[in-house]
């Protein structure tokens, strides 16, 4: 019921009533009551209810009001939101799938390079173990190769030449200067032919052969050293390529 309505009902009831209790108002006032001041109080309490909730209405009707004004901008943003997302969505869709494919292709590319790499550990492996293991050999008999010079050397140098050459090491000495050392046949000749004899010692031929022996345990030296430089090289590289290759793997 609205504000105008009420106060019109209110007044309505006041004619009423007040008419209807005129007639005993000279009668009521000799008894000491007043029913006019009774009904004007209730009246005016009624009137005091009709007041307090048409202000609660109009409170709630002024924030009915203010919602429906905010709520409607915060809608009508929220809408035009959701249609701009959805008027990009179809191409970030679209973007996404060809995400998808590359990282699948990535993927792809990556296990191809990680079993190359694998692959050229292993190959690479096996090299080095096959180069060491020549090394190893080569300098197992270059170090049994210079003792036995050197054995020879001390013995020329002290005259013990003949029982030098009756030794299992002078036997070998020859075998490998017939067959392996580097050099000139001439001194092959001669160092070949001083091993195999039955007796030595001091004869004038022992200084030649001394120096013979002495220059080729320098040779022997210098080739092994330089064996030893390229197995030092061939070892950083190996290392070098395990470490790159490794990376790769666990990238």
């Amino acid at each position: 019921m609205s504000w105008t309505k009420k106060q019109t009902f209110l007044f309505a009831a006041f004619i009423v009533i007040t008419g209807g209790t005129a007639l005993q108002q000279s009668t009521e006032e000799r008894t000491g009551a007043n029913p006019i001041r009774k009904v004007v109080t209730m009246l005016q309490n009624m009137q005091k209810q009709v007041e307090e909730e048409g202000e609660r209405e109009k409170k709630l009707y002024e924030k009915f009001m203010c919602y429906c004004q905010s709520g409607g901008k915060e809608l009508e943003a929220s809408i035009s939101g959701a249609e701009n997302k959805v008027s990009t969505l179809p191409a970030e869709i679209t973007a996404a799938e060809e995400k998808l494919v590359q990282l699948k292709d990535d993927i792809k590319q990556h296990q191809i390079d990680r079993a190359a790499a694998k692959s050229a550990m292993s190959k690479a492996t096996a090299l080095r173990n096959k180069e060491a293991a020549e090394f190893a050999k080569i300098k197992a008999e270059a170090d049994s190769n210079m003792l036995a010079v050197a054995k020879a050397i001390t013995a020329l140098e002290k005259g013990l030449g003949a029982g030098f050459l009756q030794t299992r090491a002078a036997q070998d000495l020859r075998s490998f200067i017939m067959n392996k050392a580097d050099v000139l046949d001439v001194d092959r000749q001669v160092l070949v032919s001083f091993l195999s004899a039955e007796t030595g010692g001091a004869t004038p031929g022992t200084d030649q052969i001394t120096g013979m022996l002495k220059q080729m345990e320098a040779s022997m030296k210098s080739v092994l050293s330089d064996e030893m430089k390229e197995e030092e090289a061939d070892i950083n590289a190996y290392n070098t390529l395990m470490d790159s290759k490794k990376q790769e793997v666990e990238a």
